[in-house]
């Protein structure tokens, strides 16, 4: 369920407005990654936290002028449901490596290091208990792994 302004969880009504639209914009990408409410919430609390420490005026200023529907619009699973079936990518990004659902028109996660975009691949996958594919720097599959089954 994605959240927005209106409807979010209660954990995050002490929380200043540019703050609490960051962790429903975070806790929305996690729990379209396959996440867990009961991981997302806090998890992206913290983020939104330190997000909040460490922006300036404008990207403050920014965020509490972002719609619900810009809130809401990260390929949710509400208007996608198909992701959630959808295996998980591992592919060379313009930033180093990209974790992304198949499909799917942008990556959740780019990393420098390619070992923790798999690491990252693999914890959706195993959520969404769909399958981890690893591309080489070229894109051709490197490995495959199912989390299927488990």
């Amino acid at each position: 369920m994605p959240y927005d302004r209106k409807d979010y969880p209660s954990s995050l009504k002490n929380l200043n407005e540019a703050t609490r639209l960051k962790a429903i914009e975070i806790i929305n990408a996690m729990l379209e990654d396959g996440y867990d409410e009961d991981q997302a919430i806090p998890i992206g609390t913290e983020q939104a936290k330190e997000w909040y420490d460490n922006a300036n005026d404008q990207e403050r200023q920014e965020m509490r002028d972002k719609s619900a529907k810009e809130l809401k619009d990260h390929d949710d699973h509400s208007s996608r449901p198909e992701l959630m079936e959808r295996g998980v990518m591992v592919i060379k990004h313009d930033d180093g490596w990209a974790v992304q659902t198949k499909t799917a028109d942008q990556a959740s996660d780019v990393f420098d290091q390619k070992d923790e975009a798999v690491k990252r691949g693999r914890e959706i996958a195993k959520n969404k208990g769909t399958y981890l594919e690893i591309q080489d720097s070229d894109g051709n599959v490197q490995e495959t792994h199912s989390y299927e089954d488990e």
